[in-house]
């Protein structure tokens, strides 16, 4: 045994998992998919070095702190968002669509905002990004069929951008948020709905270049 692993404290498996507050069978889990590193005795007993789970502890409770800050803006975004939706649908080209067109619209607008939480919460993301570009062309199928312009769609989805990014203002002023937090979440969220706007674009775009009406030709 190295002189290292010799002075190293290490912890039994119920010992690990009491010090993570979690179920030894969760820490077996995680150890077997190698999220956590550990040692086998002779007798095929797993070892646990403290230090190690100490800083996975440490790992977590960020992740959490991240999780916790994520889900703390989107309760602010959501109420915004409800407060001010009623007069904005009591108006314009949204005032004139049946019941049916307006679940669907607000079922779009329920998918954006559980997407941009899973988003302003994800480390990697790009498959949301891709969902995003998805969702976007959903919601410009939907704003063709009921007669919207491309403007009238924009404005809808400017309106959720609006929302979103009040609510981390609001949040950075009432709450203990580090500078670095609030830049994240706008980060995330201008790329989130800028792959939202240029989807409904595109739906847009290509409905309007149809096939090229052939010149009339000069007469010799």
């Amino acid at each position: 045994m190295s002189q290292s692993m010799a002075s190293e404290s290490w912890l039994s498996i119920k010992e690990a998992a009491a010090y993570l507050n979690i179920h030894p069978a969760t820490l077996r889990r995680w150890a077997d998919n190698g999220e956590i590193p550990y040692m086998l005795t002779p007798g095929g007993h797993r070892r646990f070095a403290q230090s190690d789970i100490q800083r996975f502890a440490e790992l977590h409770r960020v992740a959490r702190r991240e999780v916790s800050l994520a889900e703390a803006w989107a309760d602010r975004a959501m109420t915004r968002a409800r407060q001010e939706l009623p007069e904005r649908s009591a108006a314009g080209w949204l005032a004139a669509l049946d019941e049916p067109m307006r679940e669907r619209h607000r079922a779009l607008g329920r998918r954006l905002m559980g997407l941009t939480l899973q988003y302003v919460s994800a480390d990697d993301g790009a498959h949301l990004l891709e969902e995003a570009r998805a969702l976007g062309r959903d919601y410009g199928e939907l704003s063709k069929t009921a007669g919207a312009s491309l403007k009238d769609a924009l404005q809808a989805a400017l309106f959720f951008r609006d929302k979103l990014l009040e609510a981390t203002l609001e949040l950075s002023e009432t709450a203990p948020v580090r500078p670095g937090d609030s830049s994240r979440l706008v980060k995330r969220i201008n790329a989130l709905l800028n792959a939202v706007q240029l989807a409904i674009a595109e739906v847009y775009e290509a409905d309007a270049s149809g096939p090229t009406p052939p010149r009339n030709r000069r007469r010799a």
